[in-house]
């Protein structure tokens, strides 16, 4: 509590962006610090932050503010009261779920003689309670609890609250972002430049901004579509050496054909810096980023993964592992194993990367990539994306793709599944690798669309080709 007196809190109030001053001039701000006294709580509460929107929006807090009499006793009588009598009589309210006690913070008490001492209740309910019931009014109606409030207690105050919204580590509300009027309005620059909000419809908004995981690991990510709190979410997964913004022509498709998606897009490990010291990561590492950010987002649970390449590797990897998480997968371009000259392979391009530079890796990869037919604006974007990535990140991220074997536990598979390929994808030799494996997917196995006039990135070869081949199944 006491750092909440330093410059590193306070100067957070004295220097507020011109966004942050503008919203505060809006409303009536009161600010109180407390030091917490005494929490009960049922058997099977669980925190806020830990319940899924679905089951946390609704929950009721009663909040209960006490202000006492000059009775030197009035603090430890009331206090003993609720301890010893009142907390147990409100555990019996059908609902009841946590009652903490709060006192006025030995913060403001320093130095302000002039500060009264308040206390304050918080109690916690189901949305389906009995406030108001049998029990409940038995707990306010004692004859202790007669005797401590007419001899010690100077005022009460009562408020009820029904919850509307939890945040969480990642920003993800667009649905207040489309409020705004006129749309223009959402348009906002953080200062440091990392959080980004805009509207490119009248409807939709897009929000772009990072999230840190709990292994140190900062993920950028564009949040963008239908506002709508409850919308589906559909997740997508790039490859190796590009950005989220390989997936612009997918996405401008997507939300012209399923405007009722939320579409969520990520920088996978090792487009940027990596935490100190970087360390080779695995397909399973993939995963579990892919799944702190969707904890970070508070997403019960994926719509769709689509991913490609590295990223279509992940996407099987992650609906094996979390198979709760994804309603459904689709997996383009990639293996269920790996082989020892694919991993050759890439240690020879490490090499290129750290001697060359990453701009001669770039030229190398996009011409191995794309399909011969492919235009030249889609070549000179995609070598200029694979260029800005970094040379680290590349080369402690491409180790994911080295030495994996998914074969065996794809049978197990419990997510319905979709493969999709270029046709001209290693000149046709990972179509066939892709009809190796479809039958293992699961206990019906998957199909496998093929993308005509595309090769190793066909959502940016031939984006409509690559819409067809998916838009039945996501």
């Amino acid at each position: 509590m006491p750092l909440l007196a330093t410059p590193t809190y306070t100067t957070l109030r004295a220097n507020r962006s011109p966004r942050e001053a503008a919203t505060i001039a809006q409303v009536d701000v009161r600010r109180f610090f407390y030091d917490l006294l005494h929490t009960a709580a049922a058997p099977d509460f669980q925190p806020i932050e830990s319940l899924s929107d679905r089951d946390a929006v609704g929950l009721v807090t009663v909040a209960v503010e006490i202000a006492l009499t000059s009775d030197p006793a009035a603090g430890d009588e009331y206090q003993n009261w609720y301890v010893d009598e009142h907390v147990g009589m409100l555990a019996k309210v059908p609902g009841w779920r946590r009652s903490r006690l709060f006192k006025t913070s030995s913060l403001l008490q320093e130095g302000n003689d002039e500060t009264a001492t308040t206390y304050l209740c918080l109690h916690d309910y189901a949305p389906d309670n009995g406030l108001g019931g049998a029990e409940h009014k038995a707990s306010m109606d004692t004859p202790r609890r007669t005797a401590v409030f007419e001899k010690y207690v100077a005022r009460k105050s009562r408020q009820t609250y029904s919850l509307f919204y939890v945040f969480g580590p990642a920003s993800r509300d667009l649905y207040s972002l489309s409020q705004l009027d006129p749309p223009s309005s959402a348009s906002f620059t953080s200062p440091s430049g990392t959080l980004q909000t805009s509207a490119n419809s009248i409807t939709s908004r897009i929000t772009t901004t990072t999230t840190t995981t709990p292994s140190g690991l900062v993920i950028r990510y564009r949040l963008q579509g239908n506002p709508s709190p409850s919308a589906p979410v559909v997740v997508f997964s790039n490859s190796l050496l590009t950005s989220y913004a390989m997936w612009d022509p997918l996405v401008t498709l997507l939300q012209q054909h399923r405007p009722d998606l939320c579409v969520l897009r990520y920088d996978t490990r090792g487009r940027h810096a990596l935490p100190q010291p970087p360390v080779a990561a695995t397909l399973a590492d993939l995963a579990s980023d892919l799944d702190a950010l969707r904890a970070a987002l508070r997403i019960d649970r994926f719509a769709c993964l689509v991913g490609v390449s590295m990223g279509g590797a992940t996407a099987l990897r992650y609906a094996l592992t979390y198979p709760t998480r994804v309603a459904r997968f689709v997996a383009a371009d990639c293996n269920a194993t790996s082989s020892a000259a694919n991993t050759q392979a890439w240690r020879d391009r490490i090499d290129v990367a750290r001697g060359g530079g990453i701009a001669a890796l770039a030229g190398q990869t996009v011409a191995r990539w794309f399909h011969p037919e492919t235009k030249d604006e889609t070549v000179a974007w995609m070598t200029d994306m694979v260029a800005e990535n970094d040379v680290e990140g590349f080369a402690h991220s491409c180790t994911a793709l080295w030495n994996y074997d998914l074969k065996e536990q794809l049978p197990g598979c419990a997510v319905p599944g979709l493969l999709v390929a270029g046709e001209a994808d290693g000149k046709g030799t990972l179509v066939k690798a892709m009809e190796s494996f479809k039958g293992l997917v699961g206990e019906e196995g998957a199909a496998l669309h093929v993308v005509p006039r595309a090769g190793h990135l066909p959502m940016c070869e031939n984006p409509q080709g690559f819409w067809d081949a998916i838009k039945d199944f996501i």
